[in-house]
Formats: structure tokens, C-alpha cells, sequence
């Protein structure tokens, strides 16, 4: 079922309407990184324990695994545009009604159902394989990448900027209220420049259900194994990302300003390579080849941090990481679009973005077990999880069926 999508001529959409979708991804990621470093002191303000933190950090990772399949396979019935249009839009209404919160519980709920609508990424990726020819999907999937690296550069400072934690629970308002107002603008965008990259024939309201789905892409030689790379190493990338700040203030008494400055240099290193390097590099190489590459360069990576000794070899470790990730990630949805139907692709895209998002619940348990065992052991928890992902991404170059 190689380049399965080839059945169905790519439009070319429209650099506006492909400019929006980024910026979809950048709000998406924007407001993400202006409410996450609030988080705990917004609860705070509630007088919240700290399980209820925790729950409130959960809340919009649980949201967004149920959201992904779910809009990716509707998207592939009912069209892109209209689920972008709601999904933005219900993410406009969460940051809203979570800068007016009255209690701990409504804000649990609220992010609940922020996660849920911003688990639109299926739908965007979907919207850029329909218009995209196969071999420049990897290209365009990473300016996406870059776009989530970018909104996470932005995202905290501005948030920091804005929030006014001396003022109580309302000092957080209006982070808050830009979140809402930036993503009423983006939905606006959507309407008006955007065009429906899919055609609606009845064939398309018979789909497969959820489980049907699953079960295919079970069977399914490429997606199978895409799917486990994804969840392997989604849950040692996110590990280190959640304990990197308890590591670095056991070994070198960082605080908070060391810890976002280095994550700064990630997306920055990210962001660059997934806007000039990724595409050029998939298509002289295979995507599947640096999936692979990038996996096990991040790898190296990650265990070389483990023996940092100064902050200068801590960002070095980082950048290459972040290097090898970018040249890995936009690869494993590019290869997903070129081996499903092109009238599946939101659903298979969407039960991929769920996998990982699943990934994000489990990694930080993993690596906050391994760190009470030692302060270094993370980062080998997570060398051990990588190591058959980049076997399993490097098998899916042969399969082509």
C-alpha cells in the first residue's frame, strides 16, 4: 500500500491557507506555553494540593488522547475546515472560561476539554498530506514542528510578562484572555483563507469504526511498527523533559531560569533545522533512514548527558538532541500518510498523535521511578526505550508493500 495517498492527486493549496494551518499549530502551542509554567502557581492560588496539580498537568494529556482519533476520523468524513473552525474555536471558549475559573474542580474539567479540542493535530496533518505531494510531505510536516518549537519559545516569556501572581488568582486573567483572543483570530484566519482540502462522496460516511482501525493498523507492517516508535520513544523524550529540572538542580543547583534558557536553546536548535534541514534531508536519504538516524543520535545524546560536567556540555547534549529529534518526528507522519488510504488519513495520523499523547502520561511515571533509584538513571531508562525504536524505524525502510 505504498504512497497509498497517490490515489488521490494532491492540491496545492495555497500559501495562505497553509500559512493559517502553521499558525494553528503555533496558537496550539502558544497558549500551551504560556498557561503550562503558571500551572502550579494558577492552582496555587485555589489553595490546591499537590495532587490536585498533578491532576490539572494531566488533565490536558488525557483530553488530547481521546480528541486526536476522534477529530482525525471525522475530519476524513465530514472535512478539515469545520473541524479546525470548531476545534480552534472550543479552545478559544477553555482559555476563557479557565481565566475565570471559580474553584480547582471547574479548572480540571476546563483543561479537560482544552485538551480534548487541542488535540486537532491529526487534523492539520491531514489537511497538509491531502495538499501535498508524497515527497514533500516530510518537509512540510516539519515546518509544523517548527511551529510547536517556535510557540514553545514564545509561549513562556510572554506568559511570564503577562502573569501577575502577586495579584491572586485574577493575576492570571489576562495571559489567559490572550490565549482566548489569539485563538478567536486564529479560527477567523481558518474561515477566511483556508479551502476544504477534501472532496465528500458517500463512500466516505462508511468508515471503519475506532477498533476497526486499531486492528488494521495492528496488522499493518509499517504503521505497526511507526506506532511503537512513536510510544517508545515519546515516553523517554518526555521523561527527561519532566525530570531535566530535578536533575540539573540535583547536580548543578539550577533554578528555574537556567532550566528555561536551556529549554529555549532546544526549540530555537529545533526549530531552525525543521524549517531549513528536515525536508532536504528526508528527501535525499529516506524518511524512514532518518527516523532512524535521528533516533539514535538523540540517543547518544541523551546518555552523553547523563555524564555532564559543566553547563557548557549540558547545552551541547541538548542541542544535539534537539537536532536528532527534528530530523526524526516529522518523518513518522509523513510515512503514515504515504501507507494509509487517502480516505484515512486523519483517522490512522489522529490514532498516531494519540499514541503519543499516551506517551506523555506514561514517560514521566517511568522517569520519575528511575530518578528516586538514581539521578542519573533516566537518561540510560531512556537510552534503553530508544534503542529498539531505531531498529524498528530503520525495518520500516524495506517494507514497502
Amino acid at each position: 500500500m505504498a504512497d497509498a495517498a497517490q490515489d488521490k492527486p494532491a492540491d496545492q493549496g495555497s500559501g495562505v491557507a497553509l500559512t493559517t494551518l502553521l499558525s494553528v499549530m503555533f496558537i496550539n502551542l502558544l497558549g500551551f506555553g504560556i498557561v503550562v509554567p503558571l500551572l502550579p502557581f494558577y492552582a496555587k492560588s485555589f489553595d490546591a494540593a499537590p495532587w490536585q496539580i498533578a491532576l490539572i498537568f494531566s488533565a490536558y494529556a488525557i483530553g488530547a488522547f481521546f480528541g486526536e482519533p476522534f477529530w482525525g476520523r471525522l475530519s476524513d468524513r465530514i472535512g478539515r475546515k469545520p473541524l479546525l473552525i470548531s476545534t480552534v474555536s472550543g479552545n478559544c471558549l477553555c482559555y476563557l472560561a479557565l481565566a475565570f475559573a471559580p474553584n480547582v474542580y471547574v479548572a480540571f474539567v476546563v483543561r479537560l476539554l482544552g485538551g480534548l479540542a487541542s488535540g486537532n493535530g491529526s487534523v492539520v496533518q491531514g489537511y497538509i498530506a491531502d495538499v501535498s505531494p508524497p515527497d514533500d510531505r516530510s518537509g512540510r510536516m516539519s515546518l509544523l514542528g517548527a511551529a510547536y518549537n517556535i510557540g514553545f519559545i514564545v509561549g513562556p516569556a510572554l506568559g511570564g510578562l503577562l502573569a501577575h501572581p502577586s495579584a491572586g488568582h485574577a493575576g492570571f486573567r489576562i495571559p489567559l484572555i490572550v490565549c482566548s483572543a489569539l485563538s478567536a483570530l486564529c479560527a477567523t484566519a481558518i474561515v477566511l483563507f483556508v479551502k476544504e482540502s477534501r472532496v465528500r462522496h458517500d463512500r466516505f460516511t462508511h468508515q471503519p469504526s475506532r477498533w476497526a482501525v486499531m486492528g488494521n493498523a495492528a496488522r499493518n507492517p509499517i504503521i505497526r511498527r511507526l506506532m511503537s516508535v512513536t510510544f517508545l520513544a515519546g515516553c523517554a523524550f518526555n521523561g527527561i523533559e519532566y525530570v531535566f529540572g530535578l536533575w540539573t538542580q540535583a547536580r548543578f543547583n539550577w533554578g528555574p531560569q537556567q532550566v528555561g534558557s536551556a529549554f529555549a536553546v532546544v526549540g530555537i536548535v529545533a526549530a531552525i533545522n525543521q524549517i531549513f534541514l528536515t525536508g532536504r534531508l528526508s528527501k535525499k536519504y529516506g524518511e524512514a533512514r532518518m527516523l532512524a538516524a535521528g533516533m539514535a543520535l538523540t540517543m547518544a545524546a541523551t546518555v552523553a548527558q547523563a555524564s555532564s560536567w559543566e553547563t557548557l556540555t549540558i547545552i551541547i547534549c541538548l542541542a544535539v538532541a534537539a537536532f536528532g529529534q527534528s530530523v526524526a518526528w516529522p518523518n513518522v507522519s509523513a510515512l503514515i500518510s504515504r501507507n494509509v488510504d487517502w480516505e484515512h488519513q486523519g483517522q490512522y495520523l489522529g490514532l498516531n498523535n494519540a499514541t503519543g499523547a499516551a506517551a506523555r502520561l506514561v514517560g514521566p511515571f517511568i522517569a520519575a521511578e528511575a530518578f528516586s533509584m538514581h539521578v542519573d538513571a533516566p537518561f540510560y531508562v531512556s537510552a534503553l526505550l530508544v534503542l529498539p525504536a531505531i531498529f524498528l524505524a530503520w525495518s520500516a525502510r524495506r517494507i514497502r508493500t
